[in-house]
């Protein structure tokens, strides 16, 4: 996932997304520990989107909480 469509999501939804992903995310886990999985680079790819999601989120929060700040 681009992070040009994650900053064009709201909140809730990528709040939405990460949930989904993290439950992705141990199911690939779980497969890998089964020797399931052949796309190891999936762990890596989920793992990261989920970073990127919760960096846009922090930075909508700080963002926010400069706004308040000044005003």
């Amino acid at each position: 996932m681009k992070i040009y469509e994650i900053r064009e999501m709201s909140n809730e939804e990528i709040i939405k997304r990460i949930e989904e992903e993290e439950h992705n995310l141990v199911d690939l886990r779980f497969q890998h520990e089964l020797k399931n999985l052949t796309n190891t680079a999936k762990l890596k790819m989920v793992r990261r989107d989920i970073a990127k999601m919760r960096t846009v989120l922090k930075e909508r929060e700080l963002e926010k909480s400069k706004s308040e700040k000044a005003n």
